[in-house]
C-alpha cells in the first residue's frame, strides 16, 4: 500500500471506515492508521467522523501517466520515449541523471507527486508539498554541445509562460530561470523554478536534464513556512488541473529540446523580454559575497542579461550570478 493507493480511495468524497480501508488495501487496520497519520503529515487534510470514517478534507487530483501520454499532440508523443509517474523521489532531475548512465534518459520525461531533496538553483532546496505542485524533468541528449545550449532555461520559462497566459495566468521571467507572479499583496512571488543540468562536451555530444517545478496550489499555512514569497497557479486559475497543466507544457516542451540546437535562443530572445519582470528596474546583482546595483536592460540572443550603472554597460552571463529585484 502507497499514499497514492490511499489517497485515490478517500478522494471521491465518501466516508470510509479503517475496516473499509483495509480490506480495500489488503492491510490491517493498523497499518491503514499508521497511513492516516502520515497523510496528515503530509498537509493533506482529513476529514473523521466517529461512526462513518475518513475521507480528504477537499480533492487531491494525483498524476496520472496513462491520461497525461493519452492526451500529447502527435508531435510531442513522437518525443517521449518514456513517462515516469513516482510518488516520492529525492530529485525527478537526479532520476533522469541515473537513467543517462544506465544508456537510457533520452526523451524521458519523470514526473513525481514529491521531492524529499529537491534543489534549485545554487544548491537550494526545492520544498514542494504532496501532490500541490507539478514537478516534471525531461532528459533529452544533444549533438552539438553544450556551447550550442545557450539560453535554453530561458526559453523553457518562455514555453512555460505561454501555457500559463492561455488560462489567464500572467506570469513575469526572472532572469535566468525563475517564473514569478503577483501576489495579493501586489509583490512578485515565486510561482516556478526551472533547473537545466548539463553533462558532456562543450563541443560533442551531451546530455541535458531538464526540470521545472511550479506551484499548483498552496495552502496558506505552507505559504507562511516560505522564507520568500510564492505564489501558485490557482491563485489565478482556480480549475487549471495538474494532469492538463502537464499535458499542455510536455506538448510545447518537448518540440522546443527537438530543435533547439538548430533554432537556438535567439527564436525566444523577444519572446522572453517581452516577459522580463525587472527591464529598466534596478537589481542587485549578487556573485559569492560581492553584491552590485544596477539597471537591467534587455537579454541578448544568447540569453545574458545586459545591464549598466552610471559607469558602464556589461552582460551577465547564467550559472554563477543571482540577481533580485528591489524593494
Amino acid at each position: 500500500m502507497t499514499i497514492g493507493d490511499l489517497i485515490r480511495l478517500l478522494s471521491d468524497g465518501e466516508f470510509h471506515s479503517g475496516e473499509q480501508l483495509g480490506e480495500r488495501l489488503g492491510v490491517s487496520r493498523a497499518a491503514v492508521w499508521k497511513q492516516l497519520r502520515k497523510l496528515e503529515s503530509l498537509g493533506i487534510p482529513m476529514e473523521a467522523v466517529k461512526g462513518q470514517g475518513y475521507r480528504l478534507a477537499e480533492p487531491l487530483e494525483l498524476l496520472d501517466g496513462s491520461a497525461i501520454v493519452a492526451g500529447l499532440p502527435r508531435e510531442a508523443r513522437r518525443c517521449v520515449t518514456r513517462l515516469f509517474v513516482e510518488e516520492v523521489l529525492p530529485s525527478s532531475n537526479q532520476f533522469l541523471r541515473e537513467r543517462f548512465g544506465q544508456g537510457a534518459g533520452h526523451g524521458e520525461v519523470c514526473l513525481v507527486e514529491q521531492q524529499s531533496a529537491g534543489k534549485g538553483r545554487r544548491g537550494r532546496a526545492w520544498v514542494t508539498p504532496w501532490g500541490r505542485t507539478l514537478m516534471l524533468s525531461v532528459g533529452w541528449r544533444f549533438e552539438s554541445g553544450i556551447a550550442a545550449l545557450e539560453g535554453l532555461s530561458l526559453a523553457v520559462g518562455v514555453v512555460l509562460s505561454q501555457v500559463l497566459e492561455s488560462h489567464g495566468v500572467k506570469p513575469l521571467l526572472k532572469w535566468p530561470n525563475d517564473v514569478l507572479l503577483e501576489t495579493e499583496t501586489g509583490g512578485l512571488g515565486k510561482l516556478a523554478g526551472i533547473l537545466v543540468e548539463m553533462s558532456g562536451d562543450a563541443a560533442g555530444p551531451c546530455e541535458v536534464v531538464v526540470g521545472i517545478g511550479i506551484n499548483v496550489d498552496l495552502s496558506a499555512a505552507f505559504r507562511e513556512g516560505i522564507e520568500q514569497p510564492v505564489s501558485a497557479v490557482r491563485d489565478q486559475a482556480p480549475d487549471l488541473a495538474r494532469n492538463q497543466l502537464a499535458i499542455e507544457l510536455l506538448a510545447r516542451l518537448m518540440p522546443l529540446l527537438a530543435g533547439f540546437e538548430h533554432s537556438g535562443f535567439a527564436s525566444w530572445q523577444a519572446e522572453w523580454n517581452a516577459r522580463h519582470a525587472f527591464a529598466g528596474q534596478e537589481v542587485d546583482i549578487i556573485q559569492g559575497e560581492r553584491r552590485e546595483v544596477a539597471v537591467a536592460e534587455q537579454v541578448d540572443e544568447s540569453g545574458n542579461l545586459w545591464v549598466k550603472d552610471a559607469s558602464r554597460r556589461w552582460k551577465l552571463a547564467g550559472g554563477e550570478i543571482s540577481v533580485r529585484g528591489r524593494v
